[in-house]
Protein backbone atom coordinates (compact mmCIF):
# COMPACT_ATOMS: atom_id res chain seq x y z
CA UNK A 1 0.00 0.00 0.00
CA UNK A 2 3.11 2.41 1.11
CA UNK A 3 4.62 1.48 -2.90
CA UNK A 4 1.48 2.23 -4.30
CA UNK A 5 0.93 5.81 -2.35
CA UNK A 6 4.68 6.48 -2.92
CA UNK A 7 4.08 6.01 -6.64
CA UNK A 8 0.88 8.06 -6.62
CA UNK A 9 2.58 10.65 -5.36
CA UNK A 10 5.83 10.71 -7.82
CA UNK A 11 3.26 10.75 -10.36
CA UNK A 12 1.18 13.38 -8.89
CA UNK A 13 4.89 15.53 -8.14
CA UNK A 14 5.90 14.78 -12.20
CA UNK A 15 3.03 15.75 -13.29
CA UNK A 16 2.68 19.41 -11.34
CA UNK A 17 6.70 19.77 -12.49
CA UNK A 18 5.57 18.80 -15.90
CA UNK A 19 2.42 21.82 -15.70
CA UNK A 20 4.70 24.19 -14.40
CA UNK A 21 7.01 23.95 -17.30
CA UNK A 22 4.40 24.37 -19.74
CA UNK A 23 3.66 27.68 -17.80
CA UNK A 24 7.23 29.03 -17.58
CA UNK A 25 7.13 27.76 -21.82
CA UNK A 26 4.59 29.81 -22.22
CA UNK A 27 5.26 33.12 -20.21
CA UNK A 28 8.08 32.44 -22.92
CA UNK A 29 6.08 32.42 -25.58
CA UNK A 30 4.74 35.62 -24.48
CA UNK A 31 7.68 37.42 -24.63
CA UNK A 32 8.75 35.66 -28.24
CA UNK A 33 4.75 37.10 -28.99
CA UNK A 34 5.69 40.50 -27.90
CA UNK A 35 9.21 40.52 -29.73
CA UNK A 36 8.14 39.52 -32.97
CA UNK A 37 8.06 42.98 -34.31
CA UNK A 38 11.87 43.42 -33.50
CA UNK A 39 12.69 40.34 -35.03
CA UNK A 40 15.83 41.18 -37.38
CA UNK A 41 15.62 38.55 -40.45
CA UNK A 42 18.55 37.60 -42.53
CA UNK A 43 17.39 36.37 -45.45
CA UNK A 44 15.43 33.40 -45.76
CA UNK A 45 17.46 31.10 -43.06
CA UNK A 46 16.27 33.86 -39.93
CA UNK A 47 18.05 35.24 -37.73
CA UNK A 48 22.15 34.99 -37.68
CA UNK A 49 24.01 33.36 -35.24
CA UNK A 50 25.41 36.36 -33.62
CA UNK A 51 21.64 37.72 -33.73
CA UNK A 52 20.61 34.72 -32.01
CA UNK A 53 23.05 35.04 -29.13
CA UNK A 54 21.94 38.95 -28.79
CA UNK A 55 18.52 37.44 -28.29
CA UNK A 56 19.23 35.44 -26.00
CA UNK A 57 21.16 37.40 -24.11
CA UNK A 58 18.48 39.97 -24.06
CA UNK A 59 15.59 37.67 -23.02
CA UNK A 60 18.32 36.46 -20.00
CA UNK A 61 18.86 40.00 -19.16
CA UNK A 62 14.79 40.64 -18.93
CA UNK A 63 13.90 37.93 -17.56
CA UNK A 64 16.16 38.89 -14.22
CA UNK A 65 15.67 42.94 -14.51
CA UNK A 66 11.72 41.53 -14.03
CA UNK A 67 12.72 39.41 -11.05
CA UNK A 68 14.25 42.10 -9.39
CA UNK A 69 11.16 44.54 -10.22
CA UNK A 70 8.73 42.26 -8.33
CA UNK A 71 11.13 42.34 -5.49
CA UNK A 72 10.86 45.83 -5.74
CA UNK A 73 7.65 46.44 -6.13
CA UNK A 74 7.30 43.85 -2.74
CA UNK A 75 9.46 46.51 -1.15
CA UNK A 76 6.93 49.40 -2.15
CA UNK A 77 4.34 47.75 -0.56
CA UNK A 78 6.19 46.81 2.69
CA UNK A 79 7.53 50.51 2.58
CA UNK A 80 4.53 52.23 1.54
CA UNK A 81 6.89 53.97 -0.46
CA UNK A 82 5.31 56.30 -3.69
CA UNK A 83 7.07 56.11 -6.95
CA UNK A 84 5.92 58.39 -9.75
CA UNK A 85 8.21 57.33 -13.18
CA UNK A 86 7.35 59.59 -16.36
CA UNK A 87 8.32 58.60 -19.50
CA UNK A 88 8.85 61.18 -21.97
CA UNK A 89 10.34 60.95 -25.69
CA UNK A 90 9.03 61.86 -29.87
CA UNK A 91 6.42 59.44 -30.76
CA UNK A 92 7.75 56.02 -31.70
CA UNK A 93 10.38 56.20 -29.06
CA UNK A 94 9.74 53.26 -27.87
CA UNK A 95 8.49 54.67 -24.31
CA UNK A 96 5.14 51.84 -24.77
CA UNK A 97 7.53 48.88 -25.06
CA UNK A 98 9.22 50.03 -22.16
CA UNK A 99 6.68 50.80 -20.09
CA UNK A 100 5.08 47.24 -21.50
CA UNK A 101 8.42 45.03 -20.15
CA UNK A 102 8.37 46.77 -16.33
CA UNK A 103 4.54 46.03 -15.32
CA UNK A 104 4.58 43.11 -17.36
CA UNK A 105 5.27 40.64 -14.06
CA UNK A 106 3.90 43.33 -11.40
CA UNK A 107 0.59 43.43 -9.56
CA UNK A 108 -1.69 46.65 -11.81
CA UNK A 109 -3.00 47.03 -8.67
CA UNK A 110 0.29 48.12 -7.27
CA UNK A 111 1.76 49.07 -10.53
CA UNK A 112 -0.46 51.32 -12.12
CA UNK A 113 -0.10 53.23 -15.82
CA UNK A 114 -1.40 56.27 -16.21
CA UNK A 115 -1.96 57.67 -20.28
CA UNK A 116 -4.15 60.26 -20.02
CA UNK A 117 -5.91 61.86 -23.15
CA UNK A 118 -6.28 65.38 -24.45
CA UNK A 119 -8.11 67.04 -22.07
CA UNK A 120 -11.52 67.92 -22.18
CA UNK A 121 -13.48 71.36 -22.17
CA UNK A 122 -13.91 71.07 -18.47
CA UNK A 123 -10.05 70.31 -17.70
CA UNK A 124 -9.09 72.46 -19.95
CA UNK A 125 -10.50 75.41 -16.99
CA UNK A 126 -8.80 73.91 -14.48
CA UNK A 127 -5.46 74.37 -12.73
CA UNK A 128 -3.23 72.48 -15.22
CA UNK A 129 -1.77 69.92 -13.08
CA UNK A 130 -5.05 69.32 -11.86
CA UNK A 131 -5.86 66.57 -13.86
CA UNK A 132 -2.80 64.60 -13.24
CA UNK A 133 -3.07 64.76 -9.38
CA UNK A 134 -5.37 62.75 -9.38
CA UNK A 135 -3.12 59.72 -10.77
CA UNK A 136 -0.35 60.15 -8.04
CA UNK A 137 0.15 56.89 -6.29
CA UNK A 138 -0.95 56.44 -2.54
CA UNK A 139 1.69 54.34 -0.39
CA UNK A 140 2.67 51.60 -1.72
CA UNK A 141 1.83 52.30 -5.17
CA UNK A 142 4.12 53.01 -8.17
CA UNK A 143 2.66 54.74 -11.28
CA UNK A 144 4.02 55.19 -14.68
CA UNK A 145 3.32 58.15 -16.56
CA UNK A 146 3.21 57.50 -20.52
CA UNK A 147 3.83 60.63 -21.17
CA UNK A 148 2.52 63.56 -18.25
CA UNK A 149 2.25 66.95 -17.19
CA UNK A 150 5.12 67.58 -19.86
CA UNK A 151 2.83 67.90 -23.13
CA UNK A 152 2.75 71.53 -22.24
CA UNK A 153 6.45 71.74 -22.60
CA UNK A 154 6.53 69.32 -25.80
CA UNK A 155 3.41 68.37 -27.85
CA UNK A 156 1.22 71.45 -26.62
CA UNK A 157 3.84 74.47 -27.35
CA UNK A 158 4.89 72.62 -30.94
CA UNK A 159 0.99 72.41 -31.78
CA UNK A 160 0.18 75.67 -30.40
CA UNK A 161 -2.50 74.32 -27.89
CA UNK A 162 -1.25 76.57 -25.55
CA UNK A 163 -0.38 80.51 -25.23
CA UNK A 164 3.59 81.71 -24.95
CA UNK A 165 2.05 82.84 -21.53
CA UNK A 166 0.40 79.45 -20.44
CA UNK A 167 3.88 78.12 -21.76
CA UNK A 168 6.18 80.57 -19.55
CA UNK A 169 3.73 79.57 -16.30
CA UNK A 170 3.99 76.16 -16.90
CA UNK A 171 7.94 76.32 -16.51
CA UNK A 172 7.77 78.99 -13.69
CA UNK A 173 5.32 76.19 -11.94
CA UNK A 174 6.75 72.94 -12.93
CA UNK A 175 10.15 72.98 -10.66
CA UNK A 176 7.36 74.08 -7.20
CA UNK A 177 5.07 71.40 -7.94
CA UNK A 178 7.69 68.61 -8.20
CA UNK A 179 9.41 70.21 -5.22
CA UNK A 180 6.47 69.95 -3.78
CA UNK A 181 5.73 65.98 -4.37
CA UNK A 182 8.82 65.67 -3.42
CA UNK A 183 8.58 67.04 0.36
CA UNK A 184 5.53 65.05 0.93
CA UNK A 185 7.41 61.79 0.06
CA UNK A 186 6.61 60.72 -3.27
CA UNK A 187 9.99 60.04 -5.54
CA UNK A 188 10.19 61.13 -8.99
CA UNK A 189 11.96 59.88 -11.61
CA UNK A 190 12.04 61.20 -15.47
CA UNK A 191 12.79 59.49 -18.90
CA UNK A 192 13.07 60.95 -21.80
CA UNK A 193 13.58 58.81 -24.83
CA UNK A 194 15.71 59.78 -27.57
CA UNK A 195 15.97 58.49 -31.02
CA UNK A 196 17.39 59.89 -34.53
CA UNK A 197 15.87 61.35 -37.17
CA UNK A 198 16.32 58.38 -39.15
CA UNK A 199 15.12 55.93 -37.11
CA UNK A 200 11.52 57.71 -36.14
CA UNK A 201 11.21 57.83 -40.24
CA UNK A 202 12.29 53.95 -40.44
CA UNK A 203 9.39 53.25 -37.34
CA UNK A 204 6.79 55.66 -39.11
CA UNK A 205 7.06 53.71 -42.40
CA UNK A 206 6.69 50.19 -40.59
CA UNK A 207 3.71 51.34 -38.84
CA UNK A 208 1.97 52.52 -42.20
CA UNK A 209 3.42 49.13 -44.02
CA UNK A 210 2.02 46.97 -40.75
CA UNK A 211 -1.99 46.46 -40.34
CA UNK A 212 -1.53 45.51 -37.13
CA UNK A 213 0.15 49.19 -36.39
CA UNK A 214 -1.03 51.80 -38.22
CA UNK A 215 -3.78 52.52 -35.28
CA UNK A 216 -0.34 53.42 -33.91
CA UNK A 217 -0.70 56.52 -36.45
CA UNK A 218 -2.56 59.47 -35.82
CA UNK A 219 -2.76 62.91 -37.51
CA UNK A 220 -1.09 64.32 -34.81
CA UNK A 221 1.88 61.82 -34.87
CA UNK A 222 2.42 62.58 -38.52
CA UNK A 223 2.48 66.17 -38.05
CA UNK A 224 4.85 65.44 -35.47
CA UNK A 225 7.13 64.14 -38.06
CA UNK A 226 7.31 67.51 -39.56
CA UNK A 227 7.92 69.77 -37.35
CA UNK A 228 11.01 67.58 -36.01
CA UNK A 229 13.31 70.77 -35.60
CA UNK A 230 10.24 71.87 -33.68
CA UNK A 231 9.70 68.85 -31.22
CA UNK A 232 13.76 69.05 -31.08
CA UNK A 233 14.39 72.82 -29.51
CA UNK A 234 10.88 72.07 -27.24
CA UNK A 235 13.08 69.29 -25.77
CA UNK A 236 15.96 70.80 -25.27
CA UNK A 237 14.11 73.80 -23.60
CA UNK A 238 12.47 71.52 -21.32
CA UNK A 239 15.03 69.63 -20.27
CA UNK A 240 17.47 72.74 -19.50
CA UNK A 241 14.36 74.16 -17.38
CA UNK A 242 12.74 71.41 -15.56
CA UNK A 243 16.17 69.29 -14.44
CA UNK A 244 16.27 69.90 -11.31
CA UNK A 245 18.00 67.92 -8.15
CA UNK A 246 14.62 66.84 -6.58
CA UNK A 247 13.49 65.40 -9.87
CA UNK A 248 16.12 64.97 -12.78
CA UNK A 249 15.81 64.20 -16.14
CA UNK A 250 17.63 60.98 -17.59
CA UNK A 251 18.00 60.15 -21.18
CA UNK A 252 17.92 56.95 -22.73
CA UNK A 253 19.35 55.94 -25.92
CA UNK A 254 16.33 54.65 -27.33
CA UNK A 255 17.44 53.58 -31.06
CA UNK A 256 18.00 49.96 -30.05
CA UNK A 257 14.52 49.47 -28.39
CA UNK A 258 16.03 45.96 -26.83
CA UNK A 259 19.19 47.71 -25.12
CA UNK A 260 17.07 50.54 -24.16
CA UNK A 261 14.23 48.32 -22.41
CA UNK A 262 17.20 46.93 -20.28
CA UNK A 263 19.22 50.05 -19.96
CA UNK A 264 16.07 52.09 -18.37
CA UNK A 265 14.86 49.18 -16.10
CA UNK A 266 18.13 48.52 -14.89
CA UNK A 267 18.93 52.42 -13.99
CA UNK A 268 15.19 52.79 -12.62
CA UNK A 269 16.18 49.74 -10.10
CA UNK A 270 19.08 52.06 -8.96
CA UNK A 271 17.21 54.82 -8.22
CA UNK A 272 15.19 53.03 -5.18
CA UNK A 273 17.05 51.69 -1.98
CA UNK A 274 14.95 48.59 -2.58
CA UNK A 275 16.36 45.06 -1.28
CA UNK A 276 14.33 41.53 -0.94
CA UNK A 277 11.03 41.45 1.70
CA UNK A 278 11.28 38.18 3.49
CA UNK A 279 7.96 36.52 2.85
CA UNK A 280 6.83 32.97 5.49
CA UNK A 281 7.03 29.99 3.11
CA UNK A 282 3.01 29.63 1.51
CA UNK A 283 1.34 26.11 1.67
CA UNK A 284 -1.52 25.33 0.05
CA UNK A 285 -4.55 24.24 2.18
CA UNK A 286 -6.17 20.88 1.64
CA UNK A 287 -9.59 21.10 -0.20
CA UNK A 288 -12.36 20.73 1.88
CA UNK A 289 -14.82 17.77 0.29
CA UNK A 290 -18.53 18.14 0.63
CA UNK A 291 -20.27 15.01 0.26
CA UNK A 292 -23.47 16.78 0.08
CA UNK A 293 -22.48 18.65 -2.71
CA UNK A 294 -23.47 17.90 -6.39
CA UNK A 295 -21.90 19.70 -9.32
CA UNK A 296 -24.42 21.27 -11.57
CA UNK A 297 -24.23 20.69 -15.28
CA UNK A 298 -23.01 23.78 -17.46
CA UNK A 299 -25.72 24.07 -20.04
CA UNK A 300 -23.75 23.46 -23.82
CA UNK A 301 -25.13 26.76 -24.80
CA UNK A 302 -23.04 28.71 -22.35
CA UNK A 303 -19.74 26.88 -23.94
CA UNK A 304 -17.39 28.82 -26.12
CA UNK A 305 -16.85 26.47 -29.23
CA UNK A 306 -13.42 24.81 -29.32
CA UNK A 307 -12.83 26.01 -32.70
CA UNK A 308 -8.91 26.28 -32.12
Amino acid sequence: MKEHDLALDAAAFAERQRRFEEDLIDAYDEELEMEVDDRIIDGADGLTAEAREARKHYFRELFRLQGELVKLQDWIVHTGHRLVVIFEGRDAAGKGGAIKRITQRLNPRVCRVAALPAPNNRERTQWYFQRYTQHLPAGGEMVLFDRSWYNRAGVERVMNFCSDAEYEEFFRSVPEFEKMLARSGIQIVKYWFSITDEEQEIRFQNRILDPLKQWKLSPMDLESRRRWEAYTQAKEVMLHRSHIPEAPWWVVQAVDKKRARLNCIHHLLSQVPYHEIDHPPVALPDRVYNTEYIRQPVPASMIVPEIY
